[in-house]
Parts: structure tokens; sequence; C-alpha cells
């Protein structure tokens, strides 16, 4: 059976026939029987009573499926020892059985539970707030009642076989996790430049999260650098099924962004939805994407082998298109996350302005002091963790306003200045980077991404869009120095020329903390392997003139040491680099 299930939204749940009848519970109860004989386990003695053609390659052609899960009904209905007396069943006797069928109910529920479950409503996109809002409340209704149904279920079977009363009623989450509310748009003209099936697959233009959200992907970990190739794909991509896909558009920064998502990789595009805002049909009828990413391709697809873990492809038209496998091994959303941003980062260095691998926040000091403060540096340098020590210096610090948490972009506007804009309204960041409790006080908002492995990370959204795409004009530009010991308390140099300060961004040292397949210390083009590697000579000469600029025009532009990446500074490094950032705005 697929990790990822998805649920008919479109119906109302108020009947135990609905979970009998479904597919869904037929192919659970085939799944954990493969499972059971795999492991040999004792519990395939209880199952031998429903053995149907015992020679048969298959499960379902050895047992009686049938059978097995009208005895989960009658048990949803009736009591055990009833059962075994009425004349109206045929199932072998049950009462001495009970414990093995306690096992069974539980490991069943338990295996539902660790699937990916979404809900996918078919429903005429709005546009209106409060239309919206109603379509989505049905939507969450249907879920609820979903959720009840299944809940009920499991617990009546329990209580009509268990001789124990149960004292204490667990209100699992066992519903959806995610519902989606999809339409396929009226496009105005063909605006995709591609073939009929990208039309087909259904759009997402609502979502709804039942938190806690936790996956479990079967990879931890983002390997390689994209290739881009200056060459059309496009008209070659035909999706067999596009009923088997989900289009997610979103606004990346200024950028739209297609993404295509195939069905197992659901996950993926649920952190997309708490990562970005979505667009709507108003922009997707009309406007054609400044890039589209399919996640999930077949293997017919790439040229190489190597290519399956992502390729961009330039369209004739400027629009970039990339592509991913469905292997296991991508299965981890900054495949998501940095193919996006890649693609962002691809096209404002064609339109001659700088991609920016870092954070910006706005730092304000209960004095009234206040600066905007831009980080850069390669994942692991400390710059998230360098704001979230800021934050808490709450004695001085009033607010720390994220502004770009990991990815953006600067410009020089008509007067000179330099102004960034961010990309992301949320936040994906490993869950040991963060105060300790942090991610548990937003578990509401957020999704969780492995949380019992290295690495474990969550999604949580921390702005809104307008606030992002709003030009903010930068005072410091500092590299976030991971690995050297701040000694004599030098925790912030500066620079008085820009190629000094060329010399130090353009390397991109760091110190890797096993947020990708690196280690030890090492080296990115400007700490920015999502484009700016690949238009490396292009990059170049945007770099140099940015940060001319930025000397020129009064940014105060340095290398702050975080000491994340040295030992025995893990945990105190950014908080001795915040204290130095804070003594530094209030000397201005």
């Amino acid at each position: 059976m697929s990790r990822t299930v998805l649920i008919d939204g479109s119906v109302t749940y108020s009947s135990n026939a609905q979970i009998i009848h479904s597919k869904i519970l037929k192919e659970l109860v085939i799944e954990f029987l493969n499972d059971l004989e795999e492991r040999n386990e004792s519990l395939l003695t209880f199952f031998s009573l429903f053995l149907k053609n015992e020679d048969a390659v298959e499960v379902k052609e050895r047992y009686d499926l049938d059978q097995i899960i009208k005895m989960l009904f009658a048990l949803s209905a009736e009591k055990i020892d009833e059962i075994d007396s009425s004349p109206f069943y045929s199932f072998p006797k049950l009462s001495d059985k009970k414990e093995q069928i306690v096992k069974f109910v539980e490991r069943i529920y338990n295996l539902w539970r660790n699937k990916h479950r979404f809900m996918i409503q078919k429903n005429d996109y709005v546009s209106n707030g409060i239309q919206k809002i109603y379509k989505e409340m049905i939507l969450v209704r249907n879920n609820t009642d979903f959720k009840s149904l299944i809940t009920n279920f499991y617990r009546q079977i329990l209580i009509n076989v268990s001789d124990d009363r149960l004292k204490v009623l667990r209100q699992l989450p066992s519903g959806a996790q995610v519902a989606f509310s999809i339409d396929t748009p009226s496009f105005k003209d063909k605006v995709l430049n591609g073939s009929d099936s990208l039309y087909k697959v259904p759009f997402v233009w609502g979502v709804v999260f039942e938190p806690p959200v936790i996956f479990y992907t079967k990879s931890n970990k983002r390997k390689g650098i994209f290739k881009v190739i200056d060459s059309p794909i496009l008209e070659n991509i035909e999706l067999e099924n596009p009923e088997d896909w989900f289009a997610f558009p979103v606004h990346v920064g200024k950028k739209y962004i297609l993404v295509y998502v195939y069905k197992e990789f659901l996950a993926m595009a649920a952190g997309l939805t708490n990562l970005f805002e979505l667009a709507g049909f108003g922009i997707v009828q009309r406007k054609k994407p400044d890039g589209i990413y399919f996640y999930g391709l077949e293997d017919r697809f790439f040229e190489k082998v190597e290519y399956k873990k992502g390729v961009i492809y330039k369209e004739k038209d400027g629009t970039y298109v990339s592509l991913l496998g469905r292997d296991d091994d991508v299965d981890y959303f900054g495949y998501m996350k940095k193919m996006i941003l890649t693609i962002h980062n691809l096209k404002v260095i064609d339109e001659g302005n700088l991609p920016i691998h870092g954070a910006l926040a706005e730092i304000v000091l209960r004095n009234g002091k206040k600066a905007n403060v831009m980080l850069i540096g390669d994942s692991g340098a400390g710059k998230s963790e360098t704001l979230d020590a800021l934050n808490r210096l709450s004695k001085e610090v009033s607010e720390v306003n994220i502004l770009i948490d990991d990815m953006g972009s600067l410009e020089i506007d008509i007067n000179g200045n330099i102004i960034a804009f961010g990309t992301e309204t949320g936040a994906f960041v490993r869950l040991d980077d963060l105060q300790p409790g942090y991610a548990y006080s937003a578990i509401d908002r957020s999704i969780f991404m492995n949380p019992n492995e290295t690495n474990a990370r969550v999604i949580v959204p921390y702005s809104n869009y307008k606030d992002i795409i709003k030009p903010t004009k930068i005072d410091y530009f500092l590299y976030a120095n991971n690995y050297v010991k701040a000694e004599d308390n030098s925790y912030i140099n500066f620079f008085n020329d820009w190629e000094s300060a060329y010399n130090v961004f353009s390397k991109g040292a760091r110190m890797a903390k096993g947020t990708t397949a690196e280690v030890g210390l090492t080296y990115s083009y400007f700490a920015n392997p999502f484009g700016a590697v690949q238009r490396k000579e292009k990059h170049e000469k945007i770099a140099k003139r940015f940060l001319e600029q930025m000397i020129k025009s009064g940014v105060k532009v340095g290398e702050i040491k975080t000491q994340l990446g040295v030992s025995g500074f893990e945990e105190n490094g950014p908080t001795y680099a915040a204290k130095a950032l804070l003594k530094l705005i209030d000397n201005q």
C-alpha cells in the first residue's frame, strides 16, 4: 500500500459502513498481513482461521479478506460473546481470541496513523475571503466527521472485545493531517507553454491543517548542486496520468513559480504551503510562471541518472523548468525548498540583481534605536541562531522582526540605496537550532519532519507575504562566520573596501553541521549554491557592483563570528554574537 493516502473530502462521513466498504481498509489489511508473514509473527496463528487458499501466492488470494473486514464490522456493533452465540455470523469462534483481536486492531490502527493522510475536496475556486472561509469550513467539518468516525470505530471494537473498561480515552489524530481544496482553472491563454496534460492537473487553492502535523520522510538530507542546462525541455513533459498530480502555484518573493507534485510526495507539498504564499487563480489563469517545477517524475524524463536529484532547464522565453525524480533519497523537503529558491535566484541574476542566501531582521531596542541587519551564510552558519539569541535578550531588545529567513534578493533603488526583498513567509529550520520549546509553542502552526532523527526539521510560518516583499533598506551586511573562534571578544569586524569584503563573501567558508551531506570546513561560492554558483561569471560582476555600492552608500559591511561550528561554543557562540550586535546598534 502507498505511504500516502488520499481521502475523498466531498462526502460527509457518518456510518461505519463507509469504512468497511472502503478500498483503503482492504489495502491496510493486505499490508498488515504481508508484514506479519514477512516477520513470521505469532499473530499469524489467528489469521490461519481465515485462510481461503493456502497455496495462493498473494496475501489477498490466500486469506478471506472480506470475512476479516466483516468481523471488524460486527465487532464494532456487538460484543464478542454475542457474535459467537449468534446464528447470523459464520466467523470462527472469537471469544478465546480476545487478546489477539485487540493486538490486531491496535496494530492496524497504528498502521493507519503512520500513513501520510490527505483529504482532497473538489471545490469551485472563490477569491472572496468570506466565501473561501465558508468552503474551507465545510472541508474542516468533513475531516472532523471522518476523524470521529475512525476513532469511534476503533474504540467501539476495543470496548466490545476487551474485558477491561477503557479508563482513559485518547483522542489520537486519525483523520486527514492536511486537507486541500482543488479546482481546474479556466486558462485565458496557453500561459504554461507546455502539453495539454499540464492544464488537466488539479490546482490547489485552499489548505487546512489538522495539528500536530508530523511527517516521516525516507530521507533527511539534501545532496549535491542542481545542474542548470540552457536548453528547453518543457515540450517533452507529458504527464501520463494528470489526476495523480497536484499543482501548487506559489509566490516566491516577487516571482511566481508553479510546482507540480506527484501524489506520493504530498507531504512535501504540504510543507510548501507553510513556507510560501499560495497564488490565486487570477494569477494562475493569466500569468506565465517564472519557473515550473516537477517533483516526482519517472525515470524516462532524465537524460542522466544524476539528474534525478535535480536538474534545471531554461526555456527560450526565459522560463526555468526543473525536474526531480521519484526515488526515496529525494523524499526530503530540502529538495522542495532549495529547488524553488534556485529558480528564484536564477531569475534574479537574469535581471541583474543580487540573490542572497541569508537572513534579514529589523532589530528594535527598548531605547528606540533600531537597525536592519542582514546575515549571510550557508546552512548551519548561525544566522537564525544569532537572531534567535538576540530575541531572547528581552531586557534590552524590544523586537526582532524577521523579514528574510533564508533567501532573498537585493536591488539598488534610484537613490543608490541597497534594498532587500524576501522570498518565504515561513522557515524550514533544524529543531536542535531553535530555542528549547519554541517549535512546540508553535505546534498548532508547524509541520514537523522526522522529529526523532538527526537533522530533524520544522516548517513554521513567521510572516505574511506583504511584509516580505516590501522593499527594506539595509544598514548592516554581515558574513556569518561559524568556524573561527572570537579572540579578545572580537565578534564583529568591518571592511573598509569592497575588494576585502568580496574575498570573504565569495569564499563562502563554513563548518558544516550535518544539515546537508557535507562535513568539516567547506566552501561554497558566495555561500549560495542555489543559482550563484551555476551563474558564477555573471554573479561575480553583480556581487562586486553591489558590494562597491554598499560601501559607497554607507552600509556597514563586515563579518560576525557566530562560532556555531567551534567546539565548545555551539550553544553560547550565537549568544555572544547577538550581544555584540546589540551593543553595536546601541552605540550607533
